[in-house]
């Protein structure tokens, strides 16, 4: 079976979660290796969120908003929302700080990151309010303008209940979209749909006992290849959160392994 290319048109990815800036973690002196491939999914569920997963090394995080009266709040559900947990305290503010002293990386001398925003309320208004909270982020963020991509520190991407004809419409912008299974056929540009995000459970029955089945597995490197040929990263949500699971995913070539054992990761991935 043939290796598969590296994807190298795309930013890594960096989604985010939700700590207060007051944490010591801002200001931590830990200088942990960039894992490139690693996803803190549900950041915002940790202890001290973004601080926890950037001490770990993870290059994509992920923050669930919920448009409140104007403001874009970070949580889970609708009952937890807290005023004082905006995206921009919890994520945005602290990612400046921290760039801004690791002389424009996330990580000094470190790749792109990716802050993945999941859309909880309504697509269009809560865009129309995201979109001007990312243009006051400009000096970090990458941006895309009449189809082009200029990179920078984090590029955000966009899942959930987002309206993609929204950010289609916009000729300049701070975001791109997520897809799913059936975009690999459709073959949206890339620019715009930048990666593939998944339900696992959709595809697959296996949960990391054993030997992946050779028919899943070859379904899965499938996915994986037609993603890499259209210049796409892919992850899958829902999935198993083991080691033996996280082996069988780097080896098939997944670009983001889905964990919420930031540590648990960071030590299996270093070990290898």
């Amino acid at each position: 079976m043939n290796t598969l290319s590296p994807l190298r048109t795309l930013p890594l990815f960096l989604a985010l979660a939700v700590t207060p800036i007051t944490y010591s973690g801002a200001q931590s002196t830990n200088h942990p290796a960039p894992l490139t491939r690693a996803h803190a999914h549900n950041d915002y569920e940790h202890k001290h969120p973004f601080f926890d997963a950037v001490e770990q090394g993870f290059c994509s995080v992920e923050a669930d908003i919920h448009l409140v009266n104007g403001q874009l709040l970070v949580a889970h559900n609708s009952r937890d929302v807290d005023p004082a947990k905006t995206l921009q305290s919890l994520y945005l503010d602290p990612m400046r700080q921290r760039i801004k002293k690791n002389g424009g990386r996330l990580y000094a001398n470190g790749p792109e990151c990716t802050l993945l925003i999941d859309f909880k309320t309504e697509g269009k208004t809560t865009y129309a309010v995201l979109g001007k909270v990312l243009a006051e982020y400009s000096d970090i963020l990458s941006v895309f303008k009449d189809g082009k991509l200029e990179t920078n520190a984090i590029t955000v991407v966009l899942t959930g209940g987002y309206s993609r004809e929204a950010v289609k419409a916009q000729a300049m912008r701070y975001a791109v979209c997520d897809g799913k299974i059936p975009d690999l056929e459709k073959n949206p540009p890339a620019n715009l749909v930048a990666w593939i995000s998944e339900d696992w459970s959709k595809f697959f029955k296996w949960q990391g006992h054993g030997q992946m089945p050779v028919d899943e597995k070859e379904r899965l490197i499938q996915f994986v290849t037609k993603a890499h040929e259209q210049g796409r990263r892919i992850r899958f949500w829902d999935a198993p959160d083991r080691p033996a699971f996280w082996k069988e995913m780097l080896a098939d070539g997944v670009d983001l392994i889905n964990t919420d054992d930031l540590k648990g990761f960071q030590t299996f991935y270093n070990s290898r």
